[in-house]
């Protein structure tokens, strides 16, 4: 039995399987590929009136693509854009996704036309707990549930406990998407400015958290730079919904969080401790910290950029007991040169290792590098 006969079993004969199999086809057309032959037979059984459902509540872990039809509750716990499709008939189609959870998991639901004006219009949002009535098939990233015009998404008064899906930061990879991870928040930087293309002015930031199998960069986007006024060094914090990017500077993934990430405290339990490296074991072209004393002070200079700003660089050596090496800070951290006396024990992190002169491997200090003197 294939899967367009398995729904017609459903209709009871309210009309012939040859016509219902022409409407999937129309359907399919209609729909612009956007769904899978399955989907449009589910659609066309909605269209037709037919909602014959199990009534039976069900959890997220349970929910499998072979069940079809399910009802469950759950809370939202990501929200994203709504698109526009052109259908081949000419019209305009629209489709909106929410992750949600419960207790036993998550999964993804995916809203079509009037309902997805449910996200567009903002009546769903973060932390809403909803019934659910849809349709569960295989995605794109596993099992989802599909809601069209007859499927059933409203708020309800119960109170849902959560369970997600979380990953550790060295399972992070670029292209990664609906990514949630708990870290101890290291830094938090400045917030930038900056001239959208409509020209509205936009604000970004970053922060870097760490959990025992690494540490990663996170970049905060418009409002959500705002998450970080109550925050401060050593808080746990969690991160919903963010998605991978490689920076296309440094060549390293980070996390971006959007208007529909989310970004706050949590009293979650993490450990972090900062890996430093053997001055001996430094190579070029490398991310490294370390850790030793300063065996050498140079002068603060100051020098005209090419865009006619200013800007500081001094030279510092450390030294640990497998080697010594220079480190050129700039901007502020030239400053520090002032400050610090010989034997002073110091930590340099994130420093990025390039051949300097004579090609010895030395350490640069940008905005991006920590420094600690002990």
């Amino acid at each position: 039995m294939d899967e367009i006969t398995e729904i017609y079993n459903k209709l009871g004969g309210i009309i012939s399987e040859d016509d219902f199999r022409k409407k999937v086809e129309e359907k399919v057309e209609q729909m612009s590929g956007l769904c899978d032959v399955k989907t449009a037979a589910m659609l066309v059984a909605h269209d037709l009136g037919v909602t014959d459902t199990a009534k039976e509540v069900i959890k997220i872990k349970d929910i499998n693509p072979e069940i079809g039809n399910v009802n469950f509750v759950a809370k939202v716990v990501s929200v994203f854009d709504v698109r526009e499709f052109n259908r081949n008939d000419g019209t305009i189609g629209k489709v909106g996704n929410l992750m949600v959870a419960d207790d036993t998991g998550s999964i993804r639901l995916t809203l079509w036309d009037e309902r997805a004006d449910l996200i567009k219009n903002g009546n769903i949002e973060v932390g809403d707990c909803m019934e659910i009535s849809g349709y569960a098939k295989d995605g794109y990233s596993g099992t989802e549930v599909n809601i069209g015009r007859y499927g059933v998404i409203n708020t309800t008064d119960q109170n849902i406990e959560v369970r997600l899906d979380s990953q550790k930061i060295s399972e992070i990879r670029d292209g990664m998407g609906d990514i949630n991870v708990s870290g101890k928040l290291l830094d938090i930087s400045d917030v930038r400015t900056f001239q959208k293309k409509d020209g509205s002015q936009g604000r970004v930031g970053n922060i870097l958290i760490g959990d025992e199998t690494g540490k990663i960069r996170v970049t905060l986007w418009d409002e959500k730079v705002d998450s970080t006024k109550e925050m401060k060094l050593d808080d746990t914090i969690e991160i919903i919904n963010g998605y991978a990017r490689t920076n296309n500077f440094s060549q390293q993934v980070e996390i971006q969080i959007g208007n529909h990430g989310v970004l706050r405290k949590t009293d979650a339990e993490v450990e972090y401790r900062e890996n430093f490296t053997p001055i001996a074991d430094i190579i070029p072209g490398e991310s490294y910290s370390i850790e030793g004393s300063v065996s050498g002070l140079g002068e603060l200079r100051e020098f005209d950029r090419d865009d006619g700003t200013t800007n500081m660089v001094s030279n510092i050596y450390v030294s640990d007991d497998t080697g010594r090496i220079r480190i050129a800070l700039w901007g502020d951290h030239a400053l520090l040169v002032d400050e610090l006396d010989i034997d002073t024990p110091i930590q340099i992190i994130d420093a990025y290792s390039k051949a300097g002169f004579n090609d010895e491997i030395e350490l640069s200090a940008g905005n991006r590098t920590r420094i600690t003197i002990m």
